[in-house]
């Protein structure tokens, strides 16, 4: 054994096959193979886990209370393991006060210039924050938005009080709050809201503070006044409101945000905007994109500052070499990508000295158009260069292109991956019967027949963000993809503006699916009360027994197989449950069987399984979906928390195929789908068309354009430098448009 490899021995996390891999340092390693292979078992769940863990054990007890758990991988031994960085597409959170700006450092930054040398003088960094009650807007408390109440959705004009006109759960009729109005002897509380006069709605709505001349007897006589409008505000979307999380869906059917009136969406007081630095506040910078904001502070020449120019114009550049300079600063991090969150952690990387480090990276190319995915590459061999290890999971022939090392997991997924089918330099990989290089070597070439449109979809005068006066035409029956640079304007053109045109459309994107740790694959397919009725006919037993959250759940881990341990001054641990051994459920239920399968048995299969073992019915039918979108890997009890974007975005799409519907705009169908399954996934998307389905595929991958009957690329550029229909037509026609990026990298493709 030798210092210059890392070496993984005796590797069983998950579906890996007691495995012993080493992996080169100070080279780039892309870790290859179909989806659901075992490539994040080995990479994340081994490797980067093993390296979290024995990190954090080096910290006091107080201070690993405070970082993320790592139970220990199943693997016997890790030799030669480096200090990991782990750089994946885990969203960067749901707080209204993180953006870009602040994740990123670059707002203290812009927040100690502004305190030097901005006019009038404000006060020092701290009264630029958003966050700092001496800086923060009062109105808005530092969010630049407000939250208003939607009368409409609020009230039903139709009926009345008695009626139920305020339609928000706890002003019901019977209701605690609800007799806080009938009882006022303001209204008639028999008056339909429609009738009432602009003084009685503006009573029942905003009115507060004072004490009903005329209460009937049972009005609490030391209350006040206090109308719906504010009563919700306070009650519901207050700071401290503790009844906001179990209405949540009522509140977001009557409650919507506009920009604060006062700071104009600037999230800071009145003094702290005057103050400018060449005629723009700290606020205009924020909302300026990244590319613009390095341009303005370019244009400033002021002694005393230049350090802190210096280590602005550093920052924003790191942040505009990933392909994130389209951006701006007050961009919140909860509306970012997995892709862009991922980039805005390399940020920080960028500028470190440190080396010796193993860095980890989860599909970077996800989000990124071609033309990007060169600086991300360059990025990959400066870290190298600076004495790391690169170790990447990847599907992406061009960031494959540059690893010194290939490792591929396979030959199949799921229970049938797990294993390594090959180790060894790019060059060998490219020569060798691995999967993956077949795949990669095979001729390209343009769809031969594009479908002729039976139609068209109009999109006129499109101006949100960065469109300005867009016109596009969407054929009608076939598929359209739609490409161009990140930050082009594709998202805000087909995921916002189509729908409102064409309500009718189905949007699948990557967003998480509102799941608990006991929603699984099963129920999300509404697969799973028809598997407990066939056990509940089959053993002549109440269905309840099979439930996950009933009484024929294990008592111990309460139907989750598993068990969190709270070890106090050490991590916790999640292991099998002791009592169940994994099974979920009591003795008594696992008794009893379907043709010599028990409950948990199910469970535990693939897709590909239960397709064997469900030869008819209905439960089939709700699986079938499953396979064809490239899911046959995953197991029916298999939890959705553990699932990926793209896992979920086809899981949502194989929802869909039950019963088609018109329109789907799909973003990134692709995202992490080695080649071989973007072929199935195709046939998933001709199958919608054959069926009378309209397709509108965003998508940078090459192979998805090349299939395309239609293609609209936006750009020319990102952000302001975006936002303009470069070109639409059939993919044989865009490789004749000079202007467009993609067709250079389409042509480039083509040859290869």
């Amino acid at each position: 054994m030798t210092s210059d490899a890392i070496k993984i021995i005796g590797a069983r996390e998950k579906n890996l096959k007691d495995i012993s891999i080493s992996i080169p340092k100070n080279q780039i390693t892309s870790v290859v193979g179909v989806s659901g292979s075992g490539k994040s078992a080995l990479v994340f769940d081994t490797i980067a886990a093993e390296s979290q863990r024995q990190l954090n054990e080096t910290y006091s007890s107080f201070i690993r209370n405070r970082l993320p758990h790592y139970g220990k991988p199943d693997v016997d031994d890790i030799q030669n393991l480096s200090v990991s960085i782990i750089i994946n597409q885990k969203r960067l959170g749901e707080n209204a006060r993180s953006t870009v700006g602040t994740v990123t450092d670059i707002y203290s930054l812009l927040r100690l210039l502004f305190s030097r040398i901005g006019e009038p003088f404000a006060g020092y960094s701290d009264v630029f924050s958003f966050n700092n009650p001496q800086g923060m807007c009062k109105t808005c408390e530092g969010l630049g938005v407000v939250q208003d109440v939607q009368i409409d959705a609020l009230l039903d004009r139709e009926k009345s009080l008695n009626e139920g006109a305020i339609r928000f759960p706890t002003f019901q009729p019977g209701g605690v709050r609800w007799k806080r109005y009938v009882t006022t002897g303001l209204f008639d509380n028999n008056k339909k809201i429609k009738d009432y006069t602009p003084d009685e709605l503006d009573t029942l709505l905003h009115k507060s503070g004072f004490k009903p001349p005329n209460p009937t007897t049972d009005w609490p006589p030391t209350s006040f006044y206090e109308g719906v409008i504010p009563r919700m505000m306070r009650t519901f979307l207050s700071k401290n409101c503790r009844e906001a999380e179990r209405y949540r869906a009522d509140i977001e059917r009557v409650v919507s945000e506009k920009t604060c009136p006062v700071c104009s969406g600037g999230r800071l007081n009145q003094k702290t905007l005057a103050c400018k630095i060449n005629g723009h506040s700290i606020a205009d910078c924020s909302n300026m994109t990244i590319i613009a904001l390095i341009d303005f502070l370019k244009q400033i020449h002021h002694s005393g500052v230049e350090s802190v120019i210096e280590a602005l114009l550093q920052q924003l550049a790191f942040a505009e070499s990933v392909g994130l300079g389209y951006l701006t600063l007050n961009r919140q991090t909860s509306t970012l990508s997995g892709g862009e969150s991922q980039r805005i952690k390399m940020i920080r990387q960028l500028g470190s000295s440190l080396n010796g480090l193993l860095y980890i990276f989860d599909e970077p190319s996800t989000g990124l158009h071609p033309a990007d995915l060169d600086r991300i590459n360059r990025l990959f061999v400066r870290l190298k260069d600076k004495g790391n290890t690169i170790l990447i999971v990847e599907h992406d022939p061009d960031v494959i292109s540059i690893s010194d090392h290939i490792i591929e997991m396979g030959p199949q997924s799921g229970k049938k991956g797990g294993q390594m089918t090959f180790s060894g330099s790019y060059s060998c990989f490219c020569s060798s019967t691995s999967l993956t290089a077949q795949y990669l070597a095979q001729r390209k070439a343009l769809k031969k027949a594009p479908r002729k449109a039976n139609g068209w979809f109009q999109i006129t005068n499109a101006n949100l963000f960065n469109l300005c006066n867009v016109n596009v035409n969407v054929p009608k029956g076939v598929m359209t993809v739609v490409t161009g640079v990140a930050g082009s304007g594709k998202s805000t053109l087909f995921n916002r503006i189509f729908p409102v045109s064409y309500p009718e459309c189905i949007v699948v994107d990557q967003k998480s699916i509102t799941t608990n740790r006991r929603s699984n694959v099963a129920t999300f397919i509404d697969a799973f009360d028809d598997i407990r009725g066939l056990f509940s006919k089959e053993n002549n037993v109440d269905p309840s027994w099979f439930s996950l959250n009933s009484k024929g759940a294990c008592p111990n881990c309460k139907g989750l197989g598993t068990v969190e341990y709270d070890l106090a001054f050490m991590e916790n641990v999640t292991e099998v449950c002791e009592v169940c051994n994994g099974k979920r459920f009591i003795p008594k239920v696992l008794n009893y069987t379907c043709c010599q399968k028990n409950i948990s048995d199910i469970l535990q299969m693939s897709i590909n399984e239960a397709l064997d073992f469900f030869d008819r019915g209905s439960i089939r039918e709700k699986i079938v979906p499953l396979q064809k979108v490239g899911l046959g890997y995953l197991n029916l009890g298999q939890p959705l928390t553990t699932l990926s974007g793209g896992e979920l975005q086809r899981l949502k799409l194989a929802v869909q195929l039950k019963a088609p519907q018109p329109i789907y705009v799909l973003d990134e169908p692709t995202t992490g789908l080695h080649t071989k399954d973007i072929g199935v996934l195709l046939d998933v998307f001709h199958e919608l068309i054959e069926r009378g389905s309209t397709l509108i595929v965003i998508e940078h991958n090459l192979e998805m354009m090349c299939q395309a009957d239609w293609i609209i690329d936006l750009g020319p550029g990102a952000g302001e430098y975006g936002g303009q229909v470069l070109f639409q037509g059939s993919p044989d026609k865009l490789l004749e448009c000079n202007k467009s990026i993609t067709a250079q990298y389409l042509r480039k493709y083509l040859v290869n």
